[in-house]
């Protein structure tokens, strides 16, 4: 990296190495028998350089020829954008454990047990599922270097669980699914396992939902797969900057619920959303998104936040081989103070939605949503009767969170990068054949 950028700081007015290694390890099951078992290992570089006032990149998977990746940074400057940012200099970080050496230590041997005790035991339940797994172990290595000092290093470890299983009865198929991640050996799959074959339970009778427009429970996993891509892209500076985004010029303007309150946070120790510094040596930060219900802020990278007259948030993210751009780590939903049981029981008829699919392609810009659902279920009488099919839920979230008719007091992690409880909205449209 060193030899990278002195040949990059002779050509270049400045200059930023990045690169990453990484080993992942992931055992795999589909149609309940182990399929796949391999383990690997990568590394790439990346090299950002100003030369002219303009951006040039390169990106490599090759370490023998420092001088080739210099070479191609600053061929395509040429035709980059305008430079409106500073690379940081030497910064202080702070500590966010991420790394746990125990993962590594988990042996193939336990992992693959591990899954086919996990696969069996939902067997146990319903023989006729067909089930996919997946439990797997990384661990990767991210370092910064720049030309005006600035360097920052960091090791993360995970570990993955997760399992699907599809039903089929006749013509009706049945989803159902589960998965944990965490920078934290996981050595049961209890929670796994539980929450399927609940999902199961409550599927096991079917019930018909009217067309109209009800109040809609989403649960955790269904706030996401309905709300998720629509506000991260609402508070990316990025689309802010471009005008795609509905909050544009609307900081400081209360547009939601009081209620609710939404920040990102990649500050918390062993999330693997978690990280001390953003993908250009930004430090990381709490940054409030929504705050009872105003407008709070924006996330930036450098550029972005430099355009906007404003500082970068710690939230430049970059793929391998990929410049930097803004975006989400770990989003945090505030709970509110109503029991999801409650929720339930406070509406004659209505639907819970688990898992929506298709979500993201209406107008997502502009808050549109709209999908199948692929787990819910009807409430009827403050009950849960039974699993909705051939239903289509939408609705817009900047109305639908305008006037939110509960929040739920728990919250759960999904993914690893969401934490949220429950959320009621009180008046979405329902399409259904039935």
């Amino acid at each position: 990296m060193e030899k990278i950028l002195g040949l990059a700081r002779k050509v270049a007015e400045e200059a930023e190495v990045f690169m990453v290694k990484s080993t992942d390890t992931p055992v795999v099951w589909e149609a309940n028998r182990l399929k796949m078992l391999e383990s690997s290992e990568s590394i790439g570089v990346a090299l950002r350089i100003i030369k002219n006032g303009r951006i040039g990149f390169a990106s490599t998977t090759r370490m023998d020829d420092p001088q080739a990746l210099v070479d191609m940074a600053v061929e395509t400057s040429q035709f980059g954008a305008e430079a409106k940012f500073e690379l940081p200099s030497v910064r202080k970080y702070p500590s966010i454990q991420v790394y746990d050496a125990e993962v590594q230590n988990v042996d193939i041997d336990d992992m693959v047990r591990m899954g086919n005790e996990l696969i069996a035991t939902l067997l146990s339940h319903t023989p006729e599922l067909v089930c996919e797994a997946e439990i797997g172990k990384s661990e990767s290595e991210v370092q910064i270097i720049n030309s005006r000092g600035g360097q920052a290093s960091y090791r993360k470890s995970m570990f993955n669980i997760s399992a699907e299983g599809t039903l089929i009865r006749d013509t009706d198929m049945l989803f159902v699914g589960e998965m944990d991640i965490s920078c934290h050996p996981i050595r049961d799959f209890k929670k796994i396992a539980d929450s399927t074959i609940k999902q199961l339970e409550l599927a096991r009778r079917t019930a018909v939902i009217a067309t109209g427009r009800m109040p809609v429970i989403l649960t955790p996993k269904g706030v996401i797969n309905a709300l998720g891509m629509p506000l991260a892209l609402a508070v990316n500076g990025k689309m802010v900057l471009e005008g795609a985004s509905p909050l544009g010029g609307k900081l400081g303007q209360r547009l939601f619920d009081a209620r609710l309150t939404i920040w990102d946070d990649p500050t918390i120790d062993y999330l693997p959303a978690s990280r001390p510094c953003d993908s250009e040596g930004v430090p990381s930060q709490r940054t409030t998104l929504i705050d009872n219900g105003t407008v709070g802020s924006f996330l930036y990278d450098l550029q972005t936040a430099a355009l906007a007259g404003t500082r970068s948030t710690g939230s430049g993210v970059r793929a391998r081989g990929s410049l930097p751009s803004p975006s989400t780590s770990a989003v945090i939903v505030k709970e509110g103070n109503t029991d999801y049981g409650d929720m339930i029981r406070n509406i004659k008829e209505g639907l819970v939605i688990e898992m929506l699919i298709g979500a993201g392609q209406g107008n997502v810009l502009g808050g549109e949503f709209s999908g199948n659902v692929l787990l819910g279920y009807k409430i009827e009488n403050g009950e849960l009767v039974g699993r909705v099919k051939d239903t289509i839920v939408s609705g817009n979230i900047y109305e639908s969170l305008k006037e939110i008719q509960a929040i739920g007091r728990e919250a759960e992690w999904v993914a690893g990068s969401f934490k949220t409880p429950a959320i009621c909205l009180s008046n979405l449209s329902i399409a259904s054949k039935g």
